[in-house]
């Protein structure tokens, strides 16, 4: 037994057990973007990946490996994504000027392939790496509208994406 005190002092207990029986399934999903930026709804992958692991309660955590290839939950509606990849243009333009992209002075984190991306580094500030969500009865439980993407901030190129499924 864990006890602690909230803000109004009052104490709160919290019971943490071991469950035995958990289980992780893990599946990299790799695709390749066509454009920056771009939605790819990937929610039919994660559906796949909680019905392969056959876990009925936990959750499933899509992760980007990238730091210029986010992950959010979001509705798929043709001119709700072209008003989202316009307010990234906006909050951080690709032409703006970056000192991450002045490779006369940046010399950490170069590839011989660099490319100025600035913009896409800053756009996912508002982003997120990753999304969880829960599972209920063998099911990721999604809002009526709520779609999972891939949000691609760069250029085309290829990525991987880590869905994980944990529980019982």
């Amino acid at each position: 037994m864990c006890e602690m005190r909230g803000r109004d002092g009052e104490m709160m207990r919290t019971t943490m057990e071991s469950q035995v029986g958990m289980k992780l399934y893990r599946d990299v999903l790799r695709l390749r973007a066509e454009h920056a930026p771009q939605f790819i709804d990937i929610t039919t992958s994660v559906v796949e990946a909680v019905e392969a692991s056959q876990i009925s309660e936990g959750t499933v955590t899509v992760f980007s490996r990238h730091t210029t290839a986010a992950i959010k939950i979001n509705e798929n509606e043709p001119l709700l994504l072209r008003d989202m990849a316009r307010f990234l243009e906006q909050i951080a333009p690709r032409e703006a000027e970056y000192r991450h992209n002045d490779f006369v002075i940046r010399t950490a984190n170069m590839t011989e392939d660099e490319c100025p991306n600035g913009h896409s580094h800053c756009q996912h500030l508002m982003l997120c790496a990753s999304e969880t969500i829960p599972v209920v009865e063998g099911k990721a439980i999604l809002g009526r509208w709520q779609s999972i993407f891939v949000i691609e901030l760069d250029r085309p190129r290829d990525r991987e994406i880590v869905i994980q499924v944990q529980g019982w």
